[in-house]
């Protein structure tokens, strides 16, 4: 199975947040997708913290009206990716946005998820936190996946 890996943007990071974009991608296939979520879509989905806007550069606005609903995301999350392993380098807010997504349409999550810690070495690891350290984050959600392959790929192919 070849390496995927996933990211969100959300519309902050306290417990009331919830994900308003999402990526993800098959480093091996080139396959991927992206889309954001419009969080008038789910009720209670009204927390706003402007900080994360001014980071991901989304604002409520064109989330209504380029954003899909939360059912649409499940839907597309769960026909391209489920009982695959997905890997993310924010595991905890990443599986807390995704189960908040999940669980505003009462469904499971279809897939696994992983830290990137648990794909590398100890060595590997440090060399993938130096490289990402040295990038400018753009906190889009494709162009962070994009980011986590080139980490994770440029990590492994450097202790080989």
């Amino acid at each position: 199975m070849g390496l995927i890996c996933i990211d969100l943007e959300a519309s902050g990071l306290s417990a009331d947040s919830y994900p308003i974009e999402v990526a993800w991608k098959d480093a091996a296939s080139g396959e991927q997708d992206s889309f954001m979520i419009d969080p008038a879509s789910v009720p209670g989905w009204d927390y706003w913290d402007e900080y994360a806007e001014e980071l991901h550069g989304l604002d409520p606005e064109r989330l209504a009206r380029d954003g899909i609903t939360a059912d649409a995301a499940c839907r597309r999350l769960s026909e391209c990716l489920a009982d695959r392993l997905l890997v993310c380098d924010a595991y905890d807010y990443d599986l807390f946005w995704l189960r908040r997504l999940f669980d505003s349409q009462a469904l499971p999550l279809p897939f696994r998820l992983c830290d990137v810690r648990a794909l590398l070495t100890p060595a590997q690891m440090e060399l993938f936190k130096e490289i990402q350290r040295r990038k400018v984050r753009r906190h889009r959600a494709m162009n962070d996946v994009d980011d986590l392959i080139a980490g994770i790929q440029q990590a492994q192919a450097a202790t080989r």
